[in-house]
């Protein structure tokens, strides 16, 4: 069932969650436990969860005594080899209490974009969820090249609601919602809900945000939410330290109403949406 409302999470089949590497990594690398938890719940609810996770990168940058993220490809490269290996052994060790079984998908956005590759993933994704296994997709960072910028995986994330089908998309950022403007400045309002035909152009949404783990920023979860919100997909966004209550539906963080007609709603290529 199509999330219409934040309340309809709770009951709806599928959802996408994406996390970002700020917000499991370093200082944080503790809040993958409750991230699991709030999963294992709406999966034994019966909700066919699927994330999206960032992190490769920056759990690999302390095995490569690496202070800051690198900046030429090569060692970012090396880095993702490293720590998407660990990053999976960690989901899983959080995941094992439960009795939920992990499943590792990397992808491009070539991927998506191939018609082969692209159904291929999504039968393996959806043979995994039949299966009532957790896929956990990340951008393959080890052969990608311009993808690492690619808006930390928030339209990673939306490319992969629209590929499974799914009801709603949880994008988890640092901050409870978004607001028209950086919520450190004067006159900044919280944005709660964004009907699907509403102009965002006058707020002022940071492009990119770069910190020594990660990119990403408002931009993009807005670009990728509108993006999921007009192919009939229902986008929260909120703080990674909600997302138990996001699961259930709780009225919080920055709701994306999705297009009431997603048949005719153009998204366009891939291509034509990395820019935020």
């Amino acid at each position: 069932m199509t999330a219409h409302e934040r309340a309809d999470i709770a009951s709806a089949r599928r959802v996408v969650v994406k996390v970002g590497s700020s917000s499991i990594s370093g200082e944080n690398a503790g809040k993958i436990g409750p991230i699991v938890e709030a999963l294992a719940a709406a999966h034994g609810r019966g909700t066919e969860v699927v994330l999206v996770s960032s992190g490769a990168i920056a759990t690999g940058m302390p095995f490569l005594a690496l202070g800051e993220r690198p900046s030429d490809l090569a060692t970012q490269q090396a880095a993702a080899a490293v720590g998407q290996n660990v990053l999976i052994y960690q989901y899983q060790a959080a995941l094992r209490p439960f009795e939920i079984v992990a499943g590792q998908v990397l992808l491009t956005a070539g991927d998506l974009e191939n018609p082969t590759h692209r159904s291929n993933a999504r039968r393996a994704m959806e043979r995994l969820l039949g299966l009532r296994i957790l896929p956990i997709v990340n951008e393959n960072d080890t052969v990608a090249t311009h993808e690492i910028r690619f808006g930390d995986n928030d339209r990673l994330a939306a490319l992969v609601a629209q590929l499974i089908g799914a009801d709603a998309l949880i994008l988890l950022s640092d901050i409870e919602c978004l607001y028209t403007r950086p919520p450190g400045e004067p006159g900044a309002r919280p944005i709660r809900h964004v009907a699907y035909d509403d102009d965002l152009h006058g707020f002022e949404f940071g492009s990119v945000v770069v910190n020594s783990v990660g990119t990403g920023g408002a931009a993009t979860k807005v670009s990728a939410a509108k993006l999921a919100a007009a192919s009939g997909i229902g986008v929260l966004v909120t703080s990674a330290d909600l997302v138990d209550r996001a699961l259930t539906g709780d009225d919080l963080g920055t709701w994306f109403a999705p297009s009431p007609d997603p048949a005719t709603a153009v998204t366009g290529p891939i291509s034509s949406v990395r820019s935020a």
